[in-house]
């Protein structure tokens, strides 16, 4: 068997990366009435939210995501946990805890060996782990493009829920990680990446939103979502688009990895940067004093499991923010930005 140099040269585009575009997404969605035919469907794919959520009882709702995508990384053991973490972080997201997960396997076994796969699986089995939860079946192909992810389920209080859509006027944005990984993953494929670099960017695609559990029972918080593959201004945009609302970014409050700076300033940035930016550059504004040229390539930079972008009602701030402390995130309690009544941009991007 021949095998090729590296996993991601299977790849087109990678991780969250291979998301297809927001416009062209919402022409194959389409329009649904689902919620109406399912009253007990508390979200559905008409928010453009994390996950669904069916109500099954007074006390208890389902979550239930999907997420997978082909190779960000060359070793296989962390394809693997990169891709779980990515999915299980979506029931994070709501608010919700996971409890099992199954997994969906896309692997060219005439290309690629069995023991990568069987790699890929015990990665996803480590971070399951991590979570609590079991990987308990799943569902394989032989496919020309090998891909990977998960289904999960989580459970929730029907009052816990964190949509997307629910921010408030003047409600306080925070965000759990910083971006940048986009950028790092284009200059891995181009072998460009320093080690310590890609260690970096491994550990930030590796270590679960759990944080978003805690903060299901938040009243202050009004909406949450993780950013992934439309990047942080795609999922700003979602937020301010679904509560109509428009957004100040702080461009200089939001964490960035360094080294994603010095690589977007020699152009090494995925495609799918300009192919988000195509799709929000119409209600997005940049103020006087902003680095634009930094800001265009890091903002629609696509995140692959990306940190827990959420909105605080502004007199719970401390409260917030103590509770960050708590649990580690001390680095994000700055808030990166504020929504205000709708103008006529989504998102104003402020230095």
């Amino acid at each position: 068997m021949n095998t090729p140099e590296t996993l991601t040269s299977f790849s087109r585009s990678s991780g969250c990366g291979c998301k297809i575009a927001p416009s062209i997404l919402q022409e194959i969605i389409g329009d649904s009435d689902i919620n109406t035919l399912f009253p007990n469907l508390l979200v559905g794919n008409n928010t453009n939210d994390d996950a669904a959520v069916m109500q099954i009882s007074d006390e208890l709702s389902i979550i239930s995501t999907t997420d997978f995508f082909t190779p960000i990384v060359d070793d296989a053991f962390d394809f693997g946990r990169i891709a779980a973490s990515n999915a299980i972080s979506d029931v994070y997201a709501m608010g919700g805890k996971p409890i099992m997960a199954i997994a969906i396997l896309g692997w060219p076994i005439d290309k690629l060996p069995v023991s990568m796969a069987n790699a890929v699986l015990e990665g996803a089995r480590s971070i399951c782990k991590e979570a609590g939860i079991p990987l308990s079946g799943g569902h394989s192909i032989d496919a020309p493009e090998p891909f990977f992810g998960l289904s999960v389920n989580g459970v929730i209080h029907p009052n816990s829920i964190k949509k997307n859509n629910t921010a408030q006027k003047d409600d306080l944005l925070f965000l759990t990680k910083p971006i940048g990984v986009g950028i790092l993953s284009a200059a891995m494929k181009k072998a460009l990446i320093q080690k310590e670099e890609a260690e970096t960017m491994i550990t930030q695609m590796t270590t679960l939103n759990k944080f978003g559990h805690i903060l299901g029972d938040k009243k202050c918080v009004t909406a949450m979502t993780d950013v992934t593959g439309f990047g942080l201004l795609g999922h700003v945009m979602e937020m301010a688009t679904g509560s109509h609302l428009s957004v100040r970014l702080n461009y200089s409050s939001i964490p960035i990895l360094q080294a994603s700076k010095s690589y977007a300033a020699q152009r090494v940035v995925p495609d799918a940067t300009f192919r988000n930016w195509n799709s929000y550059q119409k209600n997005t504004i940049f103020e006087q004093g902003v680095n634009v040229m930094e800001a265009f390539q890091l903002l629609p930079d696509p995140q692959t499991n990306g940190g827990l972008l959420f909105s605080v009602h502004p007199a719970h701030l401390s409260e917030i923010q103590s509770l960050m402390k708590e649990h580690g995130l001390q680095d994000f309690i700055q808030p990166i930005g504020q929504f205000s009544e709708e103008k006529e941009k989504r998102v104003y991007v402020l230095p």
